[in-house]
């Protein structure tokens, strides 16, 4: 893959399918993936390093953090020294953050950044692809309960006209839209 300067940032509300299509950037096209990093306690099934660096309130403060957010009580960051790790293996990166850090990225990077923002027709369809994942009902009420939530359940007018909306209901379509957009953004 060519234009390894690349990143394209995944963001969209809780149950959305990040990431599936983080994982299908991944594998499909050799994107390397940026793990960030947080202070929640792991899900039943994941792993430190490989689905996120999981910290504590010191060692996220030691961070160089290209964005940060807290969300639901816990501290989410992703740092620079990640980006750059998948640049120096001469490969686009991929990474799944909220809404507002994705703003920051296309800030802070321009043009490199290519934002998917993923929604689905039907909003049921999230607290089931929650609840199947292994999401504590506590969990889920609190969540469906924050603003950031509320916040990235639709596309913020911040990312009108930046973002590529892809409505994630069905993978097949889902998946060919991917393939559509990564074809025009990088030479594969």
């Amino acid at each position: 893959m060519t234009n390894q300067d690349q990143v394209f940032v995944v963001c969209g509300a809780a149950g959305s399918g990040k990431t599936t299509v983080a994982s299908y950037l991944q594998k499909h096209f050799g994107m390397h993936r940026v793990i960030t990093h947080t202070t929640r306690a792991p899900r039943p099934g994941e792993r430190d390093g490989v689905d996120y660096h999981f910290e504590d309130d010191t060692s996220m403060g030691q961070l160089h953090l290209l964005e940060s957010v807290t969300y639901d009580q816990a501290q989410y960051g992703s740092s620079m020294e990640s980006l750059e790790e998948g640049w120096h293996q001469g490969r686009a990166d991929v990474i799944v953050l909220d809404t507002k850090g994705a703003l920051t990225y296309h800030q802070a990077l321009g043009d490199r950044v290519t934002i998917i923002f993923l929604t689905v027709s039907k909003l049921d369809v999230l607290v089931r692809r929650m609840t199947g994942r292994g999401d504590q009902k506590e969990a889920i009420r609190s969540r469906l309960k924050s603003r950031e939530y509320q916040r990235d359940l639709h596309l913020p007018h911040y990312l009108e006209h930046i973002a590529h909306v892809i409505v994630n209901d069905g993978w097949t379509q889902t998946a060919e839209q991917l393939d559509d957009l990564v074809g025009k953004i990088v030479s594969v």
